[in-house]
This record gives structure tokens, sequence and C-alpha cells, in this order.
């Protein structure tokens, strides 16, 4: 049965009720000074003394009235008009003269205490008012206090919120971090068990990785496992446009957490407060070193603390000033790398237990094809396939949904809407070919995945993709020439069907002449240049990028070193071309198929070379969201509204 709905009135919201308040206060307050000032729609006349007598003996004055203890009166004339007149306290023979004209006389009773309240305390009182709601109030609002400026803005986890709790078994992929940091959890819950052998736990754990390795999911779940006061706060959040602020902030963190001790304090983005000193701007002397030099003094200075564990975060451990790492304040430092093929395995399963996966999905293929991807890029991959199969209106989330993922992450969405003529289709599907058949033929190189010619992000307009079978941290000669020779087959196939080259290859060319370069500069690979290293990178300590390479040789080893790196650009670029003449036949059946089907698989390319038919093409599936406009208006649209420069057709990253 359904219930009736209860008539509520509307409420105003508090926010509206405070402009309300303040602007009857007003209203009334003027009102009461305009009834004090005694404002009258008729404008009082100011007569003289020896006037007024003059118009009592004429009969002329109706009313006089006069304040106790007041000289000025006020009254009504005969003939309607109000007169203010300054009367002479010492004539006795006035009031006679009043009583002799028949003037009506009233004397008022003032009350003096009430008057110098109203006229002497209530205008400051509404100054003050008006200055503590238009300047305190609005600078409350800025910022969690602005007047506040030298309170922390450190926040206290709240253990409680079990919902929200992060605990280590929501952190895969990182277990010797995750071993190192529970040393801090199991030394705050028995402290005796360390004690015992005269040891002391680190005063401080930095926490160093790249972008999305997962550095504040660990320090979230050491607060969720450890059962202590953890403050979290943001190195950004010290320093200010006012000077002593960000030490001053120094200061009132540690004093909370010396209350709270024993407790964990963690600092998000050390690296804004903790840059060299000595090496910016403003000399030595600017708001930013004064609040490192007071953190390097509440972390180990004269007056240690006891009880406070520091823990921080940052990607940029080479920036930070060298105080700060030393043994006594962050003792220990912990590296977050990139997954490997295991922890990738590991942080897919954790993400996927919160969507509904189909069975039988293997979800080591997908980690197989996301080396260089961080903790973030799965956790984006995971949520991507469930809105893209909840779209597709399926019930589970299936491997094709979480390779589309996959490849959206990594290089952009499918744009099947882009115009593409057919020539340029066609110049398109034999470049990948070209990719695809000599990755195929040659046996150092990575497995082939798949190959497709459909549109992505903003400028790629293919790609070929190889699937890794395990993590190298090593890279042999053999297997980067051929992967050198692999990215000039899109060059060559276009030369040798087409008959002209294009702009396709640009980065395909970049790749390969950077692997060249670090193989004869960097990693001692040219036999006439022998085991040596040429040119040291230099980096810029605040920016962060390689600004220039320190030229140490001379000017006739930059020859060399040139004609090593052309010769072995030359040599693959022969040997796919060989490669593909002696093939030319499976490059024109894997490019018809590409045209036709517009994706293949690693196995499909299998066997095309070895001369087996391939499977029946899948109907394409119906599509569930039916757009306002037909594909042909959507095409003159992009074709009008997108102009892309086509200069990096293979992004595959297959040699990344």
């Amino acid at each position: 049965m359904a219930q009736k709905k209860k008539n509520v009135s509307p409420k105003l919201p508090k926010a509206a009720l405070k402009p309300m308040v303040l602007w009857i206060i007003v209203i009334i307050a003027t009102l009461v000074l305009l009834q004090m000032k005694g404002f009258q729609k008729n404008q009082d006349k100011n007569i003289t003394y020896t006037q007024f007598k003059n118009a009592v003996v004429a009969g002329q004055v109706r009313t006089f009235n006069l304040m106790e203890g007041n000289v000025t009166a006020e009254g009504q004339l005969v003939d309607g008009a109000h007169y203010k007149v300054n009367t002479f306290p010492g004539d006795t023979t006035l009031p006679e003269l009043l009583d002799k004209n028949n003037v009506d006389v009233v004397i008022k009773r003032s009350n003096t205490f009430i008057s110098n309240i109203i006229f002497t305390i209530l205008p400051p009182l509404l100054l003050v008012f008006f200055l503590w709601f238009f300047i305190y109030r609005q600078m409350k609002g800025m910022g969690k206090g602005a007047l506040g400026f030298g309170k922390s803005r450190a926040k206290l986890m709240n253990k409680d919120k079990e919902k929200d709790r992060i605990t280590f078994k929501d952190v895969a992929g990182i277990e010797e971090a995750k071993e190192e940091v529970l040393e801090i959890v199991d030394f705050l819950k028995e402290p005796k068990k360390f004690q015992k052998l005269g040891g002391r736990i680190p005063k401080g754990f930095i926490l160093i990785g790249p972008p999305g390795t997962g550095k504040t999911l660990l320090a979230k779940s050491i607060a969720g496992e450890a059962d202590v006061p953890f403050f979290s706060i943001s190195g950004s959040d010290f320093v200010e446009m006012f000077v002593g602020v960000g030490a001053s902030r120094v200061r009132d963190l540690f004093e909370q957490g010396k209350k709270q001790a024993p407790c964990i304090i963690f600092m998000d983005e050390i690296d804004a407060v903790g840059r060299h000193r000595g090496a910016g701007i403003g000399g030595g002397h600017d708001e930013r070193e004064q609040t490192l030099n007071q953190l390097l003094v509440e972390m180990d200075g004269f007056h240690t603390n006891q009880g406070v564990i520091m823990i921080a975060a940052t990607n940029r451990p080479d920036v930070l000033d060298p105080a700060l790492l030393r043994p006594g304040r962050f003792d220990r430092q912990v590296v977050l790398d990139l997954p490997d093929l295991v922890g990738r395995d590991c942080i897919l399963k954790v993400h996927a237990k919160k969507i509904v996966l189909a069975k039988g999905v293997d979800l080591q293929i997908i980690a197989r094809g996301t080396p260089g991807f961080s903790g973030a890029d799965l956790a984006n991959l995971i949520n991507e396939a469930a809105l893209l199969a909840a779209r597709h209106g399926k019930k589970a989330v299936t491997i094709a949904e979480l390779e589309e993922a996959r490849d959206k992450v990594k290089w952009g969405r499918e744009r099947r809407s882009r115009k593409i003529d057919d020539e340029e289709k066609k110049i398109i599907a034999y470049h990948e070919a070209g990719h695809a058949l000599i990755l195929e033929l040659l046996e150092e190189v990575e497995p082939l995945h798949k190959v497709t010619i459909i549109p992505r992000g903003i400028a790629y307009l293919g790609a070929t993709m190889q699937l890794s079978e395990k993590d190298k941290y090593l890279e042999g000669k053999k297997k980067i020439l051929g992967q050198i020779c692999g990215m000039m087959g899109g060059r060559i196939a276009e030369e040798m069907i087409i008959g002209d080259i294009t702009s396709g290859a640009h980065n395909d060319l970049k790749v390969a002449t950077r692997f060249a370069r670090m193989m004869v500069c960097e990693w001692g690979m040219s036999e006439k240049m022998g085991p040596m290293t040429f040119g040291e990178r230099q980096e810029h300590i605040f920016l962060g990028k390689e600004m220039s390479r320190n030229v140490d040789y001379s000017e006739s080893t930059a020859v060399e070193i040139d004609k090593e790196i052309k010769k072995i650009i030359d040599e693959s670029y022969n040997r796919g071309k060989k490669l593909l003449a002696d093939n030319k036949d499976k490059l024109i059946i894997i490019a018809e198929s590409l045209l036709e089907r517009e994706v293949l698989s690693g196995p499909d390319i299998t066997k095309i070379v070895n001369n087996e038919p391939l499977a029946p093409k899948a109907p394409e599936p119906v599509k569930d969201i039916k757009p306002d406009k037909n594909e042909a208006e959507i095409a003159d649209e992009t074709e009008k509204s997108d102009v892309i420069q086509i200069n990096d057709i293979d992004i595959a990253g297959e040699t990344e």
C-alpha cells in the first residue's frame, strides 16, 4: 500500500537566513536612528528667543514642549507650522507669559542614562558588528580560518569509519614496501618487542616512486592498520604568501603530534617544502626555506619529538635537501616502482573484486599487455571496462571489454566516426601489415598480439601491439636490432606497395633513431666505437627535465657516432626490406584482411604466414546507443571540426 507523503513546509537553508537577519537588523537600526534624530516630514522652523516671545504676545503660539534639563524647546504655531527655539534658563517671566497667553505647555522628563547608552554606545557597537560580520566572517570562510594562519591544517584520520577504511589487503603489487612499513605498525602495537634488543624504530619513512604507484594508498593502509592517531597533510599546505606562516604551521603540527603521541604524521608531496636550500629564487631567506628549516629542527633538532613517526611521499627525490634525507630524520627510503607482471596481476585482481567479472576471464592476459602501467592506470582500466560493459548492456565484464579498456587507457578511444578515404585507409593497412609481418617473422622479438587500423585518440590511425611473455629487465643487442627492424616495416611496406612514402612513419623513425643512439652512446653496442659511453645527460634540478647532453667528446668522434647510428638504421632497413620482399604475397593478404576486418590477432597473423585460412568474420554487434544523427552527418562534422596531422601511425609501444 502506497504511503502518503507528509506535507512538509519548506524551510529556508541556514545560508539564506543569515543575510535576512542582517538586513532586518540594518533596517531596525536605521529606523531607530531616524526616530532619535526626530526626523519629520515638515522641517522645523528655527526662531530666535525674542521672535518667540513676540509670537507668544501676539497669540501665534499654540504649544510649547520642553525636555527637562534641556534649553531647546519646540512646538506648533497657530498656522500649523513647527518651530524650534533656544530658551533662556534665567528668564523667570517666561512661564507667566505662556500662561497669560493660553499656550499649552508640556514639560517632558528625560532618561539621561538610556539616552547616553543609545547615543554613545550603540553606534560603536553597530560599527563593530559590521566589521566582525563582513571582515572576520568572510576571512574565516577562506581556508578554514584565514586569521589562524599559524595553525596546522593537518587532518586527523577517523579510524572508526569501517566503510572507508583501507588496510594492507587493499594494497597489492608492492609487497616489499608493505613489509618495510609494516614495522611501524608492529612497533606501535608491540614496542617492547623491538626495545628488548636495544633497537629503535626509524623516525621517518619516505615513500619514493613514480606517480600512481600507490604511495598515498600505502599511507592510508598504514592509517587503517595502526591503532594510533594518524595526521595527514600536504606539503603545499605549509607555504603561504605571509612570512613565517609555514614555520608556524610546522611547529603547530608537531605540537599536535606530541599531544597525541604515539602517532603518525603523513606528509604528501613533501618536495613542495623540502627542495634544496640556496638554489631557488629568493636566496636563503625565502618562506619555503624557513619552513624547511623548521621541519628539520622538529624532526631531529635539540628537542627530539618522542613517539612522533613521520611518513612522507614524493616522486621527485632528486630535488630534496640532503639534510632531510639523512639518518635521524628520514632513516629509511621505501621505493615503490612500477609493478611487474606478477604485481600487475595482483593489482588487477584487487580491483576486479569491485566489479562483476565474467567466468573464465584470464587477467593474466591483461597483465601481460600492460607493461609500464602503474597501479592507478590499472584501476582506471578496470573501471573503464565496467563502464563499457554497462554501456553495452552486458551483465558481466568479459575479456573483450578489458582489452578495449586497456587500449583506451593507453592510446585513447576508438574514433570510428573519423572520415578516412579509401586511399589513406589502404596506406594505413599496408603500413601496419609491414610492422606485423616483420615482427612475426623475427624470432628474437616479443610475440605479436594484435594489429588494428581503427583510429584512436587524437593522432593515432593504427597500432601494432606485442605481448611479452614475462618481465625483462635486460635487453639484448639482437632483440633491440629486431625491434628497430620491425619499426622500419611500415615505411618499407609503403615504399614497396604504394610506391611512395608518407609522414605516417614519423614516430617509428623517431623511436628507432633514439634506440640506435642509445646503443652507440650509452650501451656500448657499437663494434667500431667499442664499450664506451659518450655524453652525459644534464637535468635541471627544479625542472626535472633533460635540458641538454654534455658533450665530452671531440667533433671527429661525433662524426663517427653519427655514422654508426646511420649504419644501424640502414642495416635494419635493408634487413626488413628483404623480409618483406621475400614474403610480399603474405604482406598483401595481411593488408587486405585488415581492410576487411580492421583488427587481426596474433594467431591470425600466424595463420596467414603459415598459409592457413582465417576463421569467418564475426558478425557486427548491435549498437545499444543510437546516435541522434546518422553516420554521414557525424563524419561530415568530424571532417569540418577535427583537422589532425597524420604523423603517428604506429604507436604500439612494442619497444617501450
